[in-house]
């Protein structure tokens, strides 16, 4: 399992992580796609 960790916070220094991270939080930021992920991650969880 450490591995695992290891490779992603490997992957998140690389500039490509860093692209990938500086999306993410722009992503974030836009009120229609954090309430489009909360409606994912709900039913990820099961609640509709």
């Amino acid at each position: 399992m450490a591995g695992i960790v290891n490779r992603i916070k490997q992957f998140a220094r690389s500039p490509q992580g860093q692209r990938v991270v500086a999306e993410a939080r722009r992503a974030a930021a836009d009120p229609r796609k954090r309430a489009q992920a909360q409606r994912l991650l709900g039913k990820l969880r099961g609640r509709h």
